[in-house]
Parts: C-alpha cells; sequence; structure tokens
C-alpha cells in the first residue's frame, strides 16, 4: 500500500525528543511491513530530516515555545484566539491549505493516511477526509492539558490551559471516530478515548531506535553520580514529574548521594540537596546513562508511554519507576522496582544502591527490544488491515476520559487544539 505519514514534525536521523522517537518507530514499522510511505510535516530549524525514503518538506518551523522569545509566543497565543484555533495547530497554518493539497497531490495515488498525533491534521481536518486514516494518539491531549490546567500556578495559566483542554476534546473525538483505526502507545488512553474508539484501536508498544541498541560505552573507574535522569523538561508533564522528585522524593535520600539530572530546564526546581546538579544539555545522552548507577523514572502527569522509560529498559538499566513511567509496558524487566509514595520511591533507590552487584544487564534490554519490535509490527499490521473500514462511527464531540474520569456531556462547539508547551 501507499501510505501518506502526515506529521507537524517529520521523522529524523537522530531523534532526541519523545515525539521525535515515536515518529521514526511508527515510520520504521510500517516500512519494515513492506509498504510505501511518504512523509508530509514540518522540520524544526536544526533538524536532519531522514535521508532515506520519501519524505517532503512543508518548510522549517520552530514549534518549542521555550526555544522562542516571549513576543513570538504571544504572537501565536493572539493568532490562535483570533483564528479560533488551538496554539499549536495554529503554528501549523505556516502552509497555505492550497499549497498542502497540492503537495498531497503530487504524491499519486493514496490507499491511506497515518494522522500523527493532533497538530498538523488539527490544522486541516477536510484535507483528510477523503482518504481512509489511521490515527497515532500519542496521548490523550485533552486530559493532558486538563492535568495542567490543575497544576498550573497563576490564573492566566490556568484558563489557558482550560481552554487548550475543552477544545482539543473536539479534534481528538473527530480524529478518532473518523479513522479505520486508531493506534494509542499505553492501554488507558485506548480505554480512554471511549467503548466505541477501543473497539476499532490496539496499542503500539515502542522502540527507541529499529537496530538493537549498542552496549553502553565503558565509563573508566566508578560510575559519576548515583541518579542520573535525563528529560525534556519544557513539556509540562515531564517537569511536574521532575518537580516532584525533587520536592519530595530528594529531601528523604542521603546528603552523601550525586544526583545529575540532564536536559535543558528553565528555573531548577530549588533544592538544599548537596548531591544535586543540573547538567543541561549533555552531548552524549549515553555517555550520561552509562556514568549513572540507578535511573530514577519520575512521570506522575500526562497520558501515553514514557520513552524515556522504554530507553531504559533497553539499555538494561537499574530503575525506580512511578506506576506513570511504566504505563503501556506489558513486561517489566527484573532491574525495574516500581513505587508510588515519597518514601517508597526513596527507600527503594536506597535499598538498589545498596545491593551487591547493581550493574545494567545489556543482554535483557536486547531482549526487551526484540519483543517490543516484533509486537510494534504485529499492532501496525492489524491497524492497516481495517484501513478500508472508513467512517466506523459517527463522531460524538465529547471530552475523551481517563479511566478514572468520567467524560462529560458533549461540548456543542467544536474547535481543535493541542497543548501549549510545545513538544
Amino acid at each position: 500500500m501507499h501510505l501518506v505519514f502526515v506529521t507537524s514534525l517529520v521523522p529524523v536521523e537522530n531523534p532526541s525528543s519523545g515525539f521525535d522517537i515515536a515518529n521514526r518507530a511508527v515510520y520504521e514499522g510500517l516500512v519494515a511491513l513492506g509498504h510505501q510511505v511518504s512523509v508530509l510535516g514540518f522540520a524544526g530549524p536544526a533538524d536532519k530530516p531522514l535521508k532515506r525514503g520519501d519524505v517532503h518538506l512543508l518548510g522549517r518551523i520552530e514549534v518549542t515555545n521555550a526555544r522562542v522569545d516571549a513576543w513570538r509566543r504571544a504572537t501565536w497565543l493572539l493568532g490562535a484566539f483570533a483564528a479560533n484555533l488551538p496554539v499549536s495547530v495554529a503554528k501549523m497554518r505556516a502552509v497555505d491549505e492550497a499549497d498542502l493539497r497540492a503537495a498531497i497531490d503530487g504524491l499519486g495515488p493514496i490507499d491511506g493516511f497515518v494522522l500523527n498525533s493532533v497538530q498538523l491534521p488539527g490544522a486541516f481536518l477536510n484535507l483528510f477526509r477523503s482518504t481512509p486514516t489511521l490515527y497515532v494518539a500519542h496521548n490523550i491531549e485533552a486530559a493532558t492539558a486538563r492535568e495542567n490546567a490543575e497544576r498550573a500556578q497563576g490564573r492566566l495559566s490556568r484558563v489557558l490551559f482550560s481552554r487548550e483542554s475543552r477544545l482539543l476534546a473536539g479534534i481528538e473525538a473527530r480524529l478518532t471516530h473518523e479513522a479505520s483505526w486508531v493506534f494509542t502507545f499505553s492501554e488507558g488512553d485506548r480505554l480512554g478515548f471511549g467503548p466505541a474508539v477501543a473497539a476499532k484501536s490496539c496499542v503500539l508498544p515502542l522502540v527507541t531506535r529499529w537496530e538493537a541498541p549498542a552496549d553502553l560505552p565503558a565509563v573508566p573507574g566508578s560510575a559519576t553520580h548515583d541518579l542520573g535522569l535525563i528529560g525534556t523538561w519544557s513539556w509540562e508533564a515531564n517537569r511536574i514529574g521532575l518537580d516532584w522528585f525533587v520536592g519530595e522524593v530528594v529531601p528523604l535520600l542521603p546528603p552523601h548521594l550525586t544526583i545529575a539530572v540532564a536536559g535543558e530546564i528553565t528555573s531548577p526546581p530549588k533544592s538544599d540537596h548537596p548531591g544535586l546538579r543540573f547538567v543541561g544539555r549533555v552531548p552524549d545522552a549515553d555517555a550520561f546513562l552509562a556514568s549513572t548507577r540507578l535511573v530514577p523514572l519520575v512521570a506522575r502527569a500526562g497520558s501515553g508511554v514514557q520513552l524515556k522509560t522504554i530507553e531504559t529498559f533497553e539499555r538494561g538499566l537499574p530503575c525506580v519507576a512511578t506506576p506513570a513511567s511504566v504505563r503501556g509496558i506489558e513486561t517489566l524487566p527484573a532491574l525495574c522496582r516500581v513505587a508510588e509514595t515519597p518514601e517508597a520511591f526513596a527507600d527503594t533507590i536506597i535499598a538498589l544502591l545498596g545491593a551487591p552487584g547493581l550493574a545494567p544487564d545489556a543482554d535483557a534490554g536486547r531482549l526487551f527490544h526484540a519483543e517490543q519490535k516484533t509486537r510494534l509490527q504485529a499492532a501496525l499490521a492489524t491497524g492497516l488491515s481495517h484501513l478500508d473500514r472508513v467512517g466506523v462511527c459517527a463522531p460524538t464531540l465529547t471530552r475523551p476520559s481517563t479511566p478514572n474520569t468520567p467524560a462529560p456531556a458533549a461540548d456543542s462547539s467544536f474547535a481543535p487544539v493541542a497543548r501549549l508547551g510545545g513538544y
């Protein structure tokens, strides 16, 4: 089949963010099944789009709020309100609808669109209605925005995130109900879209790279820090987890432990722990992980699967994880311990660090990767077998619910939206 992968940001040569890693995994899985896959989307200013394959760039844009100045963010916000569009969707209007239509027409006969998350598909919903679609839901974005609103510090932030959540439910309802099949990255998200969507959906297991991961580089002497965290902290859901860890877990840890936090971060959370350091972006994530004795996986918000969790498992690294960090993972490796409360999390860290022979298990990591990859291809094949089913169920335009949150009454006003926090 000839599939068109429609995505705000195209797969790149060296994916680093969770969004990029998931894009690359889905794309590689479709190609591995023997299909012709054309890619349509934007690239970031410094991104290197995948060299092989049929990649069609709509242009280069910066979409991450943390990487632009206040004037640009204000312009995005005003433009989104003026057009009654969400901020992330409004960014996708950098291409004219007629130009996008011409780009699609130039791809030749198409068997189906693979609509990757809400941003670009949400900006041009009507362009994709004449051809069967598969929808890839990275998260229940409405639920993530709702959580952000509940945790927001200021009134303006609460209002903006609440608006995002309310409107985002509409675009997710339309994309999921009009799709022939829906892929999610966790079982909670699959059920959270409601029974009609759950009946035509499955979970996509993910890998962070298509080839089996190489062994981590050797570190001369002992590891340089006891605990290491690395992530995209500009995304609000990730920042919530980091703030929880620094604010509630770190004070319970012995002062002699060394803790390194890697990744871009503005206004790091404050802590009196003498061993805590924020090291910023690191040139080599593998080298950083290799210098870590144990990885805390600290997700507390959002939905979908945590790509940093999968990477940790692929590497066979010892870790302590919150329940939210391991959602969507069918089988946990032996070196992973799950703890929910700050006290249990801290106690588990201390116990593991004190265990004799604590070390990565590269063989277990390679086995986890191989099993995930096999399940990913099987899930994609399942969805593709339903691609000719068009209009399976009519959209109800209700807010998708999380497993523990009932859906409210239908919202009669539909407008698409995506999260404010960028990618």
